[in-house]
Formats: structure tokens, sequence, C-alpha cells
């Protein structure tokens, strides 16, 4: 019998990302062996699905067995899409899969399969009316959904992140669900425009700009999983002091990356620099 189902909900609508066969990434069969994938569209408390991927040890269905959760919230999506396809490895380490946990990766909102509409670094808003959300409200509603729907899974629950994962995982320690126990935030981001790799101190970074967050271009139409990675220009080339050269002035950077950055410097000139912009 296969647990490899999407759990419906009356009222709600959960379908499965359909996604192009692919070949087994390695260490994926191990994972198979021992978990059951599930993916799920959860309502968040304002009505937004959020998509989430959970992986569940197999002696749940066999032996009646029970564990805590591991989650992590990203940005970077939760590949691989598909209830047949399967991680290469589960958790921060191999050590965690071994001992066995039920893992979830959660797609924050408004990035690639959960809906709504996305907000870099959304800050806590500590007066919310009933429905109002941030990160803090969806970790909470997501745990909340967990521990009464997943198979298995005990009302303790882990959430650790790396980077921007790690802002989501420290957003969500506060008002935090009584089930989480646990929060492991790791090199978060904090501020993009102090320490971190958006801008140094203000400065603008060319490198990570016009490589790294273009996978942070605005989604365009219905949730969906990523699509292929496009080629990189600054990264990619072989002399990156002379891409930045021949650029030309800024004015040419949504030419190369078509990036909302942009427009957000383009609006800090505006009140920098009066009678200057970048069109």
């Amino acid at each position: 019998m296969s647990f490899g189902v999407l759990l419906m909900l009356p009222g709600v609508n959960f379908l499965a990302a359909q996604q192009p066969p692919a070949p087994p990434a390695p260490g994926s069969t191990v994972i198979r062996e021992h978990y059951t994938k599930f993916e799920y569209r959860i309502p968040a408390r304002d009505g937004v699905l959020l998509f989430i991927s959970v992986y569940v040890p197999k002696d749940v269905f066999s032996d009646s067995r029970t564990y805590p959760v591991m989650m992590s919230r990203t940005p970077y999506g939760v590949a691989p899409y598909g209830l047949d396809q399967y991680r290469a490895s589960l958790g921060p380490s191999e050590l965690f899969s071994k001992e066995k946990f039920i893992f979830v990766y959660a797609d924050v909102r408004g990035r690639y399969m959960s809906g709504g509409r996305p907000t870099q670094l959304q800050p806590h808003a500590p007066d919310k009316a009933a429905n109002a959300t941030d990160e803090s409200t969806d970790t909470y509603d997501t745990i909340e959904w967990l521990i009464h729907h997943v198979p298995g899974c005990e009302p303790r629950v882990g959430l650790w992140g790396i980077s921007q994962p790690g802002f989501y995982a420290s957003a969500g320690m506060i008002n935090a669900h009584p089930a989480l126990l646990a929060v492991s935030p790791q090199a978060p981001v904090t501020d993009y425009y102090l320490g971190d790799d958006d801008y140094h101190n203000g400065a603008f970074m060319l490198a990570a700009n016009f490589g790294f967050y273009q996978s942070f271009r605005p989604r365009v139409g219905d949730p969906a999983p990523p699509e292929a990675a496009a080629p990189r220009t600054a990264i990619n080339t072989l002399d990156g002091y002379q891409f930045f050269l021949d650029a030309g002035p800024l004015k040419n950077a949504r030419l190369l990356e078509p990036l909302a950055w942009f427009d957000l410097l383009d609006l800090a000139l505006l009140f920098l620099v009066p009678g200057r912009h970048l069109q």
C-alpha cells in the first residue's frame, strides 16, 4: 500500500507539483528506502496556501512509531518536486536522517509552489489584525497544521536554516507555536544594507546582484516549481572585472539583470540625488 498521496481537506484543493521525470539524485535511493514523501498545500490564517514537502519514516506506518519534526523554511525552493522525486539527504546532516525525524521543507510565502506575494525579509509586525500575516504567523500556522495532520507527528518541532533560511528560522521563533521547542538560525541574513551580501556598509555588491540574486525575480503567474537556472552573467565571465567595465553606466543594469533590486536602487537615487534617475 502506498502512502505517497496528498492529504485532501474539505474546501481546499491540494494538487501535487507536476515535474517531468528526472533521474534519481545520488543518495535519494537510501532516503526512499526509509522515508515516504508527501506534498501538501496548507492554509495560512489569511487563506493563502503554503507548500510543504514532508518526509515521514516508514516505520510510522509499519510500527505506529511517532517522531518529532525538523523543519526548514526557505525561499530557494524545496526541490525535487513531485511525490516520486526524493532528496539526496535530509536534515542538517546525515546523522539526523539516521536518527529519524519527520523532515519538513517549506516554500515561504510567494516563492515557487507557495501562494501569496513575496516580501524579501519581511519585518515582524508586533501588532497585527486577526488575519494579518508575517513570517512568524506563517511558521505558527504551518506547525499547527503539521501536528494535527501528518502521520506520526509529535508536537515537538525544531526549526533550522542557514543564511536566508536562517532569517526565516529567526523570524519563526517570535511569538512561537508552543510545539516549537528548538530553533537554530545559522549565519542568518539580518540586514542587506549593512554587512550582508546585497550591500556592504551601503556599497552596492555588484557580483552578488548580477549573479546570485537573479533567482529572486518577482514571480509572474501562478505558483510553480522553479524553471531551469539561467546563466549567471558576471559569475560565468572569465574576467569579472572586465564585465563590469564593459557594462557601462548603472542605467544599463536592468538590461543585464532586470531585478527588483535595481528598482529599489532607482528609488533611492531619486531621494539622494534630485533630478537623477536610471531611465
